[in-house]
C-alpha cells in the first residue's frame, strides 16, 4: 500500500502523536458517504468494550493471529494475558502503531497473503467486523479453507459482523437490491476509506448474518459453536474447527 493510500494508518497514527479525536470518511460505489466514530474506539480501553467482546475473548487460546489488528487493540490485550500474538494489517502506519504501543510482533500483510511460513494458530481474531475482509462469498471460502491449514486441530476463530437485514435506512435497503441485481450478497459491500488528503484503493467487504454466515462455512471445515448478540445486528460468532 502507496502512502497516499494509507488513510486509516494516517489517522490511527496522527491519533497516536497528538491525542486529538479525528474522523475517517467510508465512502461506498453507490455515491452514500458515512463519518465512523474514529480512533477513539480504535484505541479504548479493556473496561470500555462491549458486552459481547469481552464475552467472546473468553474463548481465545493458545496462539493468536489477529487479522486486521488496527491500532492493536485486542492483539495488546491478549498479549498482556499472556498470548502469544502475530497482529496483521494491510496499513504501514497500523502496525508501526501497534509496535510503538508495545505489540511485540505485527506484520504488514493482508488476509490474502496468510500462508504456512507464520506457523500454526490456536485461535484467529477478526473483531470489528472484520469477517467482512473475506470480500466475496467466493473468497470467504477459499480463505476458510486457508486458514483450516494454519491451525491446530482443535482451533476456533473469533470474528464479528452486522446482520444487513436489521436496518430501516432507505439509502443501505436500496443498496441490498442494487447487489443482488447484479448477483452479488445483500451485504457485499464495496468501500473505500478517506482521511484528509488520503485515500485507500476500493474494496470489497462482506457483511453477513447469522444464518448467511453458516452457509458460507459449509465445506470449509469449520461451524459456529457460539454466538454473542449485541445493538443493531452486530454479532461475534465462535467458530470451532471441525475435523
Amino acid at each position: 500500500m502507496k502512502d497516499q493510500q494509507d488513510a486509516y494508518g494516517h489517522e490511527v497514527y496522527d491519533y497516536l502523536k497528538s491525542g486529538r479525536p479525528t474522523s475517517e470518511i467510508v465512502e461506498r460505489d453507490d455515491g452514500f458517504v458515512d463519518i465512523s466514530s474514529g480512533p477513539p474506539a480504535y484505541f479504548s480501553r479493556y473496561r470500555d468494550w462491549s458486552p459481547r467482546e469481552k464475552r467472546a475473548l473468553r474463548y481465545v487460546k493458545g496462539r493468536v493471529l489477529d487479522i486486521g489488528c488496527g491500532a492493536g487493540r485486542i492483539s495488546l490485550h491478549l498479549q498482556r494475558k499472556g498470548h502469544d500474538v502475530l497482529g496483521i494489517d494491510v496499513s504501514p502506519l497500523a502496525v508501526r502503531v501497534c509496535k510503538a504501543r508495545g505489540l511485540k510482533n505485527a506484520q504488514v500483510m493482508s488476509i490474502t497473503e496468510i500462508g504456512s511460513e507464520l506457523g500454526k494458530f490456536d485461535t484467529i481474531i477478526m473483531f470489528g467486523n472484520n469477517f467482512g475482509l473475506f470480500g466475496s462469498p467466493k473468497k470467504a471460502k477459499q480463505l476458510l479453507k486457508r486458514l483450516h491449514r494454519i491451525t491446530s486441530d482443535d482451533a476456533r476463530i473469533i470474528a464479528e459482523s452486522r446482520n444487513p437485514y436489521k436496518t430501516t435506512n432507505q439509502d443501505h435497503l436500496q443498496y441490498q437490491q442494487f447487489n443482488r441485481r447484479r448477483g452479488r450478497m445483500s451485504g457485499q459491500l464495496r468501500i473505500r476509506v478517506r482521511y484528509r488528503t488520503y485515500a485507500t484503493p476500493w474494496f470489497d467487504y462482506l457483511i453477513v448474518s447469522e444464518q448467511e454466515m453458516r452457509k458460507l462455512l459449509k465445506g470449509t471445515g469449520w461451524r459456529i459453536s457460539k454466538t454473542f448478540d449485541g445493538k443493531s445486528g452486530v454479532y461475534i460468532a465462535v467458530i470451532q474447527k471441525s475435523t
